[in-house]
């Protein structure tokens, strides 16, 4: 069964999620991929404000394609999610919710969402067209310099995706495989 969870997620809708829900969100969200982390963490690291508000928000692993002439965004999968856990703890920590990428989160990250009562979300990769069809707006917010890496808010609809890790630590990349094990 498919759950419907409308953006923002609070704290009742994530702890209802549990790893292995095939969910379709609807809502606002933030994109960010490894350069912009990087730049959000070093201003972290100086104490200083970041250029958007994190706090209650989700933020998609994503360097956008090129859209073609009457659509949003081109193809829009998502990234691989380790490129960005050096980063994760620090922003769960001011108040993100939630992430979507794919691929394995490592230790710290997983110790953080659990912390933090936040959600990893998988996003399928190779689906790129089908996903950005859910993209119904895209707006620019900051780091326009680094291209595809910049920070954009995302208004998408039905926006489908696995929950991977939810907020007690259950996570798909090690349940899943024990599954098909003899």
């Amino acid at each position: 069964m498919q759950k419907r969870i409308k953006l923002p997620l609070t704290d009742k809708d994530i702890k209802e999620l549990k790893a292995g829900d095939s969910v379709l969100i609807t809502g606002t969200l933030l994109t960010a991929r490894d350069a912009a982390h990087k730049r959000l963490f070093e201003l972290i690291e100086k104490g200083k404000k970041l250029p958007v508000d994190i706090k209650g928000q989700i933020i998609y692993y994503v360097g956008p394609a090129p859209a073609k002439p009457g659509h949003t965004v081109g193809p829009a999968g998502p990234t691989s999610s380790y490129r960005m856990d050096k980063y994760t703890p620090s922003l769960l920590d001011l108040g993100l919710k939630g992430m979507i990428g794919k691929g394995a989160r490592n230790k710290d990250v997983v110790d953080a969402i659990v912390k933090n009562n936040c959600v990893y979300f998988a996003a399928i990769g190779g689906a790129a067209a089908l996903i950005a069809k859910s993209i119904k707006k895209e707006e620019m917010l900051c780091y326009e310099d680094l291209g595809t890496e910049a920070i954009r808010r995302y208004t998408v609809e039905d926006f489908p995706c696995i929950v991977a890790i939810d907020c007690e630590g259950n996570n798909v990349y090690e349940t899943g495989p024990l599954k098909y094990r003899k």
